[in-house]
């Protein structure tokens, strides 16, 4: 059974940075896109940020362009965002998502990341 777990998230003041981990199993985590989506409270799923299987193209939200940074290791099966410069705006469930073009193969149930003085 597929399955991605999601670590990282926490309480970070604004200004300061988090870096989520996408930990995959069950699955052959280098030939998928892999994607983070975040959810604010009250609001609906947004998409956040791209990579393709082999990690070399990369794509972003306009909302976290040059702040957040995405990326994989397949060799341990393991997905990343690097989030910096975080403002209260970012504070949302931040999930990872496997896809094979269009269909949504697995997705992990989330990490909380809040940013808050």
């Amino acid at each position: 059974e597929a399955q991605l777990v999601e670590s990282g998230g926490g309480l970070v003041q604004p200004g300061g940075s988090l870096r989520l981990s996408c930990a995959a199993s069950g699955l052959i985590f280098s030939a998928y896109d892999m994607y983070w989506v975040r959810q604010a409270p009250g609001k609906g799923l947004e998409w956040v940020s791209r990579i393709n299987s082999v990690g070399n193209r990369k794509m972003y939200a306009d909302s976290v362009k040059g702040r957040f940074i995405i990326s994989r290791d397949n060799a341990k099966n393991t997905l990343y965002l690097q989030m910096n410069s975080l403002s209260p705006e970012d504070t949302a469930v931040y999930t990872c998502q496997a896809k094979a073009g269009a269909n949504v193969i697995a997705r992990g149930q989330g990490t909380q990341v809040t940013v808050s003085s």
